[in-house]
């Protein structure tokens, strides 16, 4: 049963999909929480806790991350391409926005405006913004971690509830250590939502998903640098969209009852479960990142104590606020309970909910997928073909049509239904890196 805020935009609900029953002894609780919000006013008009300045309740800020690093040379196409996705995505801007445009190499360096601070999008900026976008040029290397402080710094500047990022590399992260991007990605995190591509077919799938999952954002290949002035788009569409920043998943147990996990499994799978952070007795936050008019699937599962045949509890109850920095948080009305009851009824105790059950071949379809090409790159053909053949299975079962597609650019299915497959001996880099970096890609369970 839906239970919506009472708020002035925009609504959230929230729906539990369980089977509560327990056979005698049973301690493992799964549940399936969809959140989805609705009715937001004007489609990018952020909307934050009651108190809140004017500036905070009308903009967002946006940070461009470039990468200009002395690759974007080879072809020479790559970088005019960026050029123009960037200037595409500025167009994209709403008036009001705080926004900035950042090169990336070795170091960060503020392109537009300037100065250490952000731009007010409006027709003048917007262009003086693609007059600077016509002046970046490759040259130097790659230090991400560079890119995202600068950015930080920027978007903070600025009293505004949605903050932004958008970037783009097209190689590796080669002039600073693993280490310096970790930091500056722990950095960052719960500071601003960043959504980060990969152009051609030179960078590191593990590094641009590990930057959009640490920061709540997308990941994608652009294989094809012409694409790029269209995804740049969709994505600062999907930006300006949002509406309510730092929204919190909150799971309160009762004692006794431990939480295993907690994972968003669509519209892409991401564990949520280390991210925790303590919100009073017995419950705790899982940030969800920046919200605009839609709706996403939460799998959590528990540990509950045993109790006798009859028994009935409260496993769980789940909201969502926006903390505060004091420590308090702004709650946005809208709760769900997961139960539990033990039973000797046999049937009822041992059918799996089919949001359960789908959500949890989704979750294994992206781990054999990422462990199957891992192996594949380390020359076990023998245990990526039973890996990948185990993907094609799955995403045969589950109805998820785009990624079955992209498997069937790595190996021959021979037998969706048995997920037999063959390797394919030649396949282009693009097609690997595309089915890796959305590998996490789920599709919805059909209600």
């Amino acid at each position: 049963m839906a239970n919506f805020a009472k708020s002035s935009a925009p609504l959230f609900s929230v729906d539990v999909y369980q089977n509560e029953y327990l056979p005698e002894g049973g301690r493992e609780v799964n549940a399936v929480v969809t959140v989805t919000a609705t009715g937001g006013g004007t489609v990018g008009g952020a909307v934050t806790a009651p108190g809140s300045t004017a500036a905070e309740r009308s903009s967002a800020a946006v940070a461009l991350m470039v990468d200009c690093s002395g690759s974007m040379d080879y072809p020479p196409t790559k970088m005019r391409n960026a050029r123009d996705a960037t200037a595409a995505a500025v167009d994209t801007l709403r008036d009001g926005t705080r926004f900035a445009v950042i090169a990336g190499t070795h170091k960060a360096q503020e392109v537009y405006p300037g100065g250490g601070g952000l731009a007010v999008a409006d027709a003048t900026t917007r262009e003086e913004a693609k007059q600077a976008l016509r002046r970046l040029a490759a040259g130097g290397g790659t230090a991400i971690g560079t890119w995202l402080r600068l950015a930080d710094r920027l978007l903070s500047s600025a009293d505004v509830a949605i903050r932004h990022g958008i970037l783009l590399t097209d190689g590796r992260n080669e002039h600073e250590t693993p280490q310096d991007l970790r930091a500056a990605l722990e950095a960052s995190a719960g500071r601003f939502t960043c959504d980060a591509r990969g152009v051609g077919t030179d960078w590191e799938v593990k590094e641009v998903t590990g930057i959009a999952s640490a920061l709540l954002g997308t990941a994608d290949i652009v294989a094809d640098p012409a694409g790029l002035a269209a995804d740049f788009t969709r994505m600062m569409e999907s930006a300006m969209g949002k509406e309510v920043a730092d929204v919190a998943l909150r799971v309160w147990t009762p004692v006794g009852t431990t939480i295993r996990f907690v994972k968003q499994v669509a519209p892409a799978v991401t564990d949520l479960t280390g991210r925790r952070t303590e919100a009073g007795p017995r419950a705790g936050d899982y940030p969800t990142g920046s919200w605009g008019d839609e709706s996403r699937d939460y799998h959590l599962c528990l540990e509950v104590p045993s109790a006798g045949l009859g028994q009935e509890m409260l496993a769980a109850r789940v909201s969502l606020v926006v903390p505060r920095p004091d420590g308090s948080a702004h709650s946005l009305g809208a709760q769900g309970l997961v139960r539990a009851v033990w039973t000797d009824d046999l049937a009822a105790s041992t059918s799996i909910s089919p949001q359960v059950a789908h959500y949890t071949g989704q979750a294994e379809l992206a781990q054999v997928i990422q462990h199957g090409l891992d192996l594949r790159k380390a020359g076990d053909f023998d245990g990526a073909t039973a890996k990948l053949g185990r993907a094609v299975q799955l995403a045969s079962a589950s109805g998820n049509a785009d990624t079955a597609k992209l498997l069937a650019k790595v190996v021959d299915v021979v037998d969706a239904a048995t997920g037999t497959v063959r390797l394919k001996t030649r396949v282009a880099e693009a097609d690997e890196m595309t089915l890796e970096t959305r590998s996490t890609k789920t599709v919805r369970v059909k209600k």
